[in-house]
């Protein structure tokens, strides 16, 4: 197993929580299925969006820094040229992992992560690595067969 590997299992089997920037209402793209199955599996989604007030009935707010609860995984799903500022809004918050969805890589958001502390993944789904690991959140109770 590789690395990203390892640490993709790790925040899945540690954060019950998804704190997500750039959740979508438009039920069509990635960035709000993707939130909408982890929510199917037990996770809590805690969407970041400047333009809506619910998601996946969860309250919405603007930026990581106004989440009012412990900022665990932040995921996201902005351009790549975003992801940066995203990285410096997690640390201040005092996420503790940061995770890059499919498609989306960025060399300085890395190096923010990677030089806070944080666990990092890029360039990954949610769903395929929890589908591929067969997890649900910590803590979730089991699907009922």
């Amino acid at each position: 197993m590789g690395e990203t590997d390892a640490i993709a299992e790790r925040i899945l089997r540690t954060f019950g929580t998804i704190t997500v920037v750039g959740a979508s209402a438009d039920n069509a793209k990635p960035a709000h299925y993707v939130p909408a199955h982890m929510q199917q599996h037990g996770w809590r989604v805690i969407p970041v969006n400047p333009h809506a007030d619910e998601i996946l009935g969860e309250r919405v707010y603007r930026t990581v820094g106004d989440v009012p609860v412990e900022v665990g995984l932040v995921n996201v799903f902005r351009p790549a040229q975003a992801t940066p500022e995203v990285a410096r809004q997690a640390v201040a918050a005092h996420a503790t992992a940061l995770w890059l969805q499919l498609g989306i890589a960025s060399p300085e958001a890395r190096a923010i992560a990677e030089r806070a502390g944080l666990l990092y993944v890029e360039d990954r789904c949610l769903i395929i690595e929890q589908r591929r690991l067969g997890l649900r959140a910590p803590g979730a109770p089991p699907r009922a067969r």
